[in-house]
């Protein structure tokens, strides 16, 4: 599925404000990445695409609570319930943060809550929704390791397995994200030379083991610093790796309308259907099954053809058997009703189209008491002026010429009776 990530500025946006970007045609591995202003920022490059934006490390702090009992991540007292958890934890007013709980929270559990500038988020969410580009999802840079939450596959490389070191910035302002920090395995931001020196007691006795990973301006510094090797991470890599959690900050008064997020999400898994590697054996079998209906329709079509031809060859052979004269068949029920008529006309006999048939017909079923005042023939076709009939007496006349293989219907004051199907 392709993905438009959007790393989200650690300083309240403005009209000249430059995003850095990465753009994904898969969801799995970054294509491209730059920096633009709100209004200048591409599209995810398809209909279904997603755009997601990342939230700093250092813009987010992470805290461990417990729900109380009847209060989960549905209910309406959630926001003052954290606000009275956090209240001693946190060193600004719980009115002018913003509270995000990880997936899946439930009343009694023991749960991770991100918190972050409220107004600083709320900008950053409204000024790419003016631009156009309003995000599906905003997720955190790094989000600590829940041993219930198994969104996320870590590999050996990954900066967001348990016990990763990250070295981040410029080397005028380098800074190292722990993740698995401390007995709760939280996330920690450490300034460079600060952590250079509580490494060793951050990661324990196996800090030597703990995988380092660097972006390429701070790679050098950090080798020197913390005297290991490190492995190159560029920031593109990282924000494609923190677009596939299941992490969505834009809760409570941030959050999208239902019917949105409905949208948004629906839009999402299309695009993964029709991209993601993970649904690559369901889009085969679903074109193999949509191949096999199309084979199965033509070989369908092609055997009703084939009856149909065999129909019309019977009624052909039909046709010349009965009527050797007859030697080129255009319409063979036609040929064979007017060859009948010739039939019968040689011999003598009626036909129910000529007069005496429609007559006895008409007498049959007409009342005995009715009497025609005009009688128009054509071939096929009687016209009886006379006496209006009362319903009742239409009826019982219509369904009597029915039952002698007759037709009759009404024209004004005419009656009018024609040959029908045989019963």
């Amino acid at each position: 599925m392709s993905t438009l990530i959007i790393h989200l500025p650690l300083t309240h946006p403005g009209p000249h404000t430059e995003y850095r970007y990465t753009l994904s045609t898969d969801g799995h591995s970054a294509t491209g990445h730059a920096s633009a202003r709100a209004a200048l920022l591409p599209a995810p490059g398809r209909a279904a695409g997603e755009i997601v934006a990342v939230v700093p490390a250092r813009a987010l702090s992470w805290q461990r609570v417990q729900l109380p009992q009847g209060v989960g991540s549905a209910s309406p007292r959630l926001r003052a319930v954290l606000e009275g958890l956090l209240e001693d934890r946190l060193l600004d007013d719980p009115a002018q943060l913003h509270f995000a709980l990880q997936s899946g929270a439930r009343a009694g559990s023991t749960v991770w809550v991100a918190v972050c500038d409220r107004a600083w988020l709320r900008a950053c969410l409204q000024a790419l929704e003016a631009a156009g580009r309003p995000p599906a999802r905003v997720v955190p840079e790094f989000a600590p390791v829940d041993g219930t939450d198994n969104s996320t596959h870590h590999s050996a490389t990954d900066p967001h397995a348990p016990g990763a070191c990250y070295v981040q910035g410029t080397p005028e302002d380098a800074h190292l994200v722990i993740t698995h920090y401390g007995s709760d395995h939280g996330v920690a931001v450490l300034p460079l030379g600060a952590a250079a020196l509580a490494l060793g007691q951050l990661a324990g006795a196996d800090h030597a083991a703990t995988p380092l990973y660097a972006e390429p301006a701070v790679a050098a510094l950090a080798e020197r610093l913390l005297g290991r090797p490190v492995q190159l991470h560029t920031s593109s890599d990282r924000a494609v790796l923190a677009a596939r959690s299941r992490w969505d900050l834009a809760q409570f008064d941030l959050s999208s309308s239902g019917r949105t997020r409905a949208l948004r999400k629906v839009g999402t898994l299309a695009g993964a259907m029709l991209q993601a590697p993970q649904w690559r054996a369901a889009r085969w079998s679903a074109a193999a099954l949509v191949l096999a209906h199309l084979v199965g329709l033509n070989v369908w079509a092609w055997q009703e053809r084939q009856a149909l031809a065999t129909k019309q060859a019977a009624v052909r052979n039909a046709l010349t058997d009965t009527f050797t004269q007859v030697k080129v068949v255009v319409d063979a029920p036609v040929q064979m009703e007017r060859e009948l008529a010739l039939l019968r006309q040689s011999a003598g006999s009626l036909s129910p189209r000529d007069l005496e048939p429609l007559l006895a017909a008409a007498a049959g079923a007409l009342p005995p008491t009715w009497q025609a005042s005009s009688i128009d023939y054509t071939p096929g076709e009687l016209r009886l002026g006379g006496p209006p009939l009362s319903e009742q007496e239409h009826t019982a006349a219509h369904s009597n010429a029915r039952a002698s293989g007759y037709t009759l219907h009404t024209e004004g004051n005419t009656l009018v009776l024609r040959p029908g199907a045989t019963p």
